[in-house]
């Protein structure tokens, strides 16, 4: 298999420089209470190492969920998880960000599909602006993601927004709204994630149901971290350019992540809605606009 690129040791101190000498509106929650409300299925979430970690429980009584007590426009949102072991077909674990309103909702999604027992795991990425969504693209991940902790971030600014698996990029949706295509950022989003039964369509098109006998489902959450612009909050955050996430780093992908991407896409990526000429006869506009 391919080997994956690596950051250089420069690049890594670049970020951090960026990140903690540029000052904006954060919200860093050390524990999940500080910043997270559940919102169903409260039995089925609970509480570790002081509140700084947290078990989703999916049985058959219920799933679980649960959401930040804040909306942000603009920033960085990550979360360690370690998701279900074994046979965790039929299920489904989210990490997403929601606008929480019907017709013209925006929403960027990380949806973890349970496999069989010694299948890749399959992360499906979706994109909502103004309420048009239908932009999937699946990548199966290059490791085990229920033996440890992985990190999944959401990186969001006037430019992007960025998809990365343990800081390598997986999906790039660029702001191209001069080409009259709709792009997230008016909208503040909320930071939500669920763990639910979704055997009708999760894992190979629904073909593979979920085996209640190895219930109950678990996955695991720690290092919930929030870098952005909450709303309510200062109104002039979300247009300051000196926040570090609209800096000229971040514009674009680095060389580096760019090469990353590419690999990811090249040796991992199963579906993309910009190629599935089934459903969409004539590409997609935003397709047409690579990274």
């Amino acid at each position: 298999m391919a080997s994956i690129p690596k950051y250089s040791n420069a690049a890594v101190l670049l970020v951090y420089v960026v990140c903690f000498l540029i000052p904006a509106a954060l919200a860093r929650p050390a524990t999940y209470l500080q910043d997270f409300r559940t919102t169903w299925g409260d039995t089925h979430i609970k509480q570790l190492d002081g509140g700084r970690a947290i078990q989703l429980v999916l049985d058959q009584n219920s799933g679980c969920g649960f959401a930040s007590k804040y909306q942000y426009l603009f920033g960085k949102v990550s979360m360690k998880i370690k998701l279900i072991p074994g046979d965790s077909a039929g299920t489904v674990t989210a990490f997403y960000m929601n606008s929480d309103t019907d017709t013209i909702r925006d929403e960027l999604d990380f949806e973890f599909l349970g496999n069989r027992t010694g299948q890749p795991y399959t992360v499906q990425t979706n994109v909502y602006a103004h309420g048009k969504g239908d932009r999937e693209q699946r990548v199966n991940l290059w490791f085990d993601p229920a033996a440890a902790f992985h990190t999944y971030s959401i990186m969001w600014n006037h430019n992007m927004v960025v998809f990365y698996v343990d800081e390598v990029p997986i999906r790039v949706y660029k702001n191209n709204e001069a080409k009259g295509i709709p792009f997230p950022k008016s909208q503040p989003m909320g930071v939500y994630s669920t763990l639910w039964e979704a055997d009708d369509w999760a894992t190979r098109g629904g073909i593979e149901k979920i085996d209640w006998s190895k219930a109950p489902f678990l996955s695991y959450y720690k290092d919930f971290d929030i870098e952005g612009c909450p709303v309510p909050g200062p109104a002039a955050c979300a247009s300051n350019f000196r926040n570090w996430w609209e800096g000229a780093a971040y514009k674009q992908l680095s060389p580096i992540e760019a090469r990353r991407y590419r690999w990811v896409r090249m040796n991992h990526m199963t579906y993309d809605y910009c190629t599935d000429k089934s459903r969409y006869p004539n590409t997609p506009p935003e397709c047409l606009a690579g990274i």
